[in-house]
């Protein structure tokens, strides 16, 4: 336990009732400034989280779909919605990490509130709607910031579809967020999987998702590296197809999961914002309730692949043992968001060590080697 988890988070969760997206904007604004600012305390701030929180071992280094990743533990897209952190991530131990969603059109999001903690389930509720600034803001900013760097760690960029865009107009939506955003990022997400855009989940289906993944990689002449991002909540027959899309189209992998829409066994009785129960607000549930089924679908994947379909694992990732189950399940990479919020600033580091000690109790050399151990098995 350190001072985040014993004293910091109590005082921000419990005495102080703070709202969630409240907090959240306080923290992304504090961290636009720590990553952005070149002034003799910024950088003094960032060699020190970079001495406390990282931790650099050539076990834990990755080529993959041609990026290089120091760690495998990456910030889970949703955090930082609009790019303006991209050069802190890497000083607070993260691998790599995934910016947006980014829609074409800027949209306002949902009304709020619309984020809520799920205490006692070590989770979060939210119905945020891909609330960001655009793919035009987020091109500047990064084209911006690409001059000097993005903090030497590959970014990824989340995108997803405009709500004011019609269902039969994704694929040109997303084409469009692609055509501006191509040269920026290192590898690109295709969000069909979100809940809270209506019909978002809708592309999933086989037919409209190869109508995106072709029209985008038509348009990929840089060749990044593409994912899709699933639903927990598919059937496995769903998840076949879009393993057997994922060949068709070359995508570089498959990122498992996004949020549940599932709200059986929670343990929480109301949230205090609208004191209603989780039961009576939509939206997605990440964390603990989502960790067991991320890590079934990655499993489910690379036994139908054989490992041959990169998995960037997400959901209920708390602990290196819930990280170690992930990779071991068949993920290369995973990703934190809700687990980092709750376990505080250090969580990366200490998952990072424990995969260490694992990849040692196991006699293995490299994380790549303990890619799918379980699944093997």
């Amino acid at each position: 336990m350190d001072i985040y988890q014993t004293a910091i988070r109590p005082l921000l969760f419990n005495l102080l009732h703070t709202d969630a997206e409240w907090l959240h904007q306080l923290t992304m604004s504090r961290l636009s400034w720590l990553g952005n600012q070149e002034d003799l305390t910024a950088t003094w701030l960032r060699n020190r989280c970079q001495q406390s929180l990282c931790l650099q071992d050539s076990r834990l280094q990755q080529n993959l779909f041609g990026l290089n990743f120091s760690n495998p533990v990456g910030l889970a897209a949703g955090f930082d919605k609009d790019g303006v952190a991209t050069q802190v991530w890497s000083s607070l131990g993260f691998g790599f990490a995934e910016i947006g969603t980014v829609t074409l059109h800027s949209q306002p999001g949902n009304p709020r509130p619309r984020l809520f903690r799920l205490i006692d389930d070590r989770a979060a509720l939210n119905r945020m709607g891909f609330n960001n600034a655009g793919a035009q803001d987020m091109a500047h900013r990064l084209g911006f910031r690409r001059q000097g760097n993005l903090g030497n760690i590959p970014i990824g960029i989340n995108l997803g579809k405009s709500k004011i865009t019609p269902l039969e107009s994704a694929a040109e939506d997303y084409l469009g967020s692609f055509r501006l955003l191509q040269d920026l990022g290192d590898y690109f997400v295709v969000n069909v999987s979100s809940p809270n855009t209506p019909g978002l989940r809708s592309l999933q289906d086989a037919a409209m998702l190869g109508n995106i993944l072709a029209v985008l990689q038509s348009e990929n002449s840089s060749q990044k590296p593409i994912f899709v991002k699933i639903a927990p909540d598919l059937s496995w027959e769903a998840i076949a197809d879009i393993i057997s899309l994922a060949k068709t189209y070359e995508l570089a992998g498959i990122i498992a999961t996004n949020t549940t829409i599932r709200r059986d066994g929670l343990k929480t009785q109301y949230l205090y914002q609208t004191g209603k129960s989780p039961q009576e607000e939509a939206g997605g549930i990440s964390g603990l309730p989502v960790r067991d089924r991320s890590t079934e679908i990655i499993h489910y994947i690379w036994q139908q692949t054989q490992g041959s379909i990169p998995i960037i694992g997400v959901g209920g990732i708390f602990t290196a043992q819930d990280a170690w189950e992930k990779i071991t399940a068949g993920a290369s990479l995973i990703q934190v968001y809700t687990g980092w919020v709750y376990e505080g600033p250090f969580m990366v580091k200490r998952i990072l060590q424990g995969l260490l000690d694992n990849l040692h109790h196991h006699g293995l050399n490299s994380i790549s080697q303990a890619v799918g151990l379980q699944a093997k098995g």
